[in-house]
């Protein structure tokens, strides 16, 4: 019924807060090895849009043209059966402000195209999505996948904590940490209330948590399990960790009550690289000399901004 082409190629939107763009272009680096500030990108990755809090679709491609005329003549080969379709013009391209397309155009196209596959179309619940969207100067269609923010049932955790990384940071770390999590154990050994553990347990990423804090591992588990997922949080300091990670995802402690020293930092840091070779360190501060005397190079980095406030996302290696 749907054709799939060898070599697949994918086109990804995005949009995200001016004061987000620096670590979506981050995530974006770390699950394509690329970034485009254009916010569309063509890849041969296969990535989920509901795992990123920035994408926002992802067309897998069936046909490629320079016109548009030439879609609408493959178009015709696609044979839907039983199933209902909707085509859907992807709003967001590289075109020039004078060469956007207009909203009554858009539709048109959309038409133009249904006209020609094969099936019965249906606008309001359709059985299957394709999208159409204009990319240097040229044309492509294939099926759509939208972004279904599960993520945003996150917001509302039965226990939170006021200095918590917000659940899109903490879902654009976790996909920063473990891009490709097929294999990879990953552990955040400082992980407060357990946002980053959610976000990456509802990717199906291997992680176990870990605080010094009892009363904040409780509601760690008691997050988890709100949500249905199952990991592990244990209780005690990085120090007593004895097994090793693929990955540490580490929100250096900061807050009043859970300020760590200078001195207690790089201990975090320290033994962070005893068990895994690569880190991801949040911080506050600048602290790039306390991590290179870690053992650690700092591959990339972005900042995370709300306001005022800003943290520094540090891939280290």
């Amino acid at each position: 019924m749907f054709i799939k082409r060898e070599g697949t190629e994918f086109i990804y939107t995005f949009a995200c807060q001016k004061e987000e763009q620096s670590l979506s272009l981050l995530e974006m680096r770390s699950l394509f090895g690329e970034q485009t500030e254009s916010n569309i990108l063509k890849s041969t990755s296969e990535i989920d849009p509901s795992r990123s809090p920035f994408i926002k679709e992802r067309i897998e491609v069936i046909y490629e043209g320079d016109s548009l005329q030439e879609i609408v003549e493959q178009a015709g080969n696609i044979n839907m059966g039983e199933s209902t379709f909707k085509v859907i013009f992807i709003k967001i391209n590289d075109l020039e402000a004078s060469e956007k397309i207009e909203y009554e155009e858009q539709r048109l196209i959309e038409r133009e195209i249904g006209w020609e596959i094969k099936g019965e179309a249906d606008v309001r619940h359709p059985d299957h999505l394709f999208g159409i969207v204009t990319m240097g100067g040229r044309w492509y269609f294939g099926n759509l996948k939208k972004n279904e923010a599960l993520w945003l049932q996150h917001m509302k955790k039965p226990q939170t904590f006021s200095t918590a990384l917000s659940t899109r940071v903490a879902r654009a770390v976790a996909n920063i940490a473990v891009p490709k999590p097929d294999g990879v154990k990953a552990i955040d050994p400082c992980c407060g209330i357990g946002t980053v553990l959610v976000e990456a347990l509802s990717m199906g990423i291997d992680i176990v948590g870990r605080d010094i804090n009892p009363l904040v591992t409780s509601g760690s588990r008691e997050n988890i399990a709100f949500f249905g997922y199952e990991g592990e949080v244990g209780l005690g300091p990085i120090s007593d960790v004895t097994e090793q990670y693929d990955v540490a995802i580490i929100d250096l402690p900061y807050n009043l009550y859970t300020h760590a020293t200078r001195e207690e930092q790089f201990n975090i840091l320290n033994h962070a690289r005893r068990i895994a070779r690569k880190s991801v360190i949040i911080t506050i501060e600048t602290i790039d000399d306390m991590i290179m005397e870690a053992g650690y190079d700092i591959k990339d980095r972005c900042v995370a901004s709300k306001g005022k406030f800003s943290r520094q996302v540090l891939v280290c290696e």
